[in-house]
């Protein structure tokens, strides 16, 4: 089967809320994949979610999260995404592990 993914494509007008901060014209599928699948990973509502798997696909997504080592992420979407597209349980244990995470969420010292 013939890939069908555009060479350069923009994101959909939906997803304009999530990228505030940026120049959302140039934005673009390909070449800000990993700025994109953050961004929406951390911040995105379902329906950015669902757009995001139909785009990239759970694997590029699974890739990514592993790359960054969970960061991004909070505890809880850590923890549906092990379960969703099955990132490693113990990979994802020792992010959560992190005295680094136990600082940025709260519960240092706890």
């Amino acid at each position: 089967m013939a890939d069908l993914t555009p060479l350069s494509a923009g994101l959909p007008e939906f997803l304009r809320p999530l990228f505030w901060d940026c120049d959302f014209a140039t934005l673009d599928v390909v070449r800000d994949r990993g700025f994109v699948i953050g961004r929406v990973l951390a911040s995105g509502p379902l329906d950015a979610i669902r757009w995001l798997r139909r785009q990239y696909g759970d694997d590029v997504i699974r890739v990514w999260i592993i790359g960054h080592s969970g960061r991004q992420l909070s505890s809880r979407q850590l923890r549906f995404w092990e379960t969703v597209i099955g990132l490693p349980a113990a990979a994802v244990q020792q992010w959560l592990a992190g005295p680094e995470r136990r600082l940025w969420e709260g519960s240092y010292g706890r």
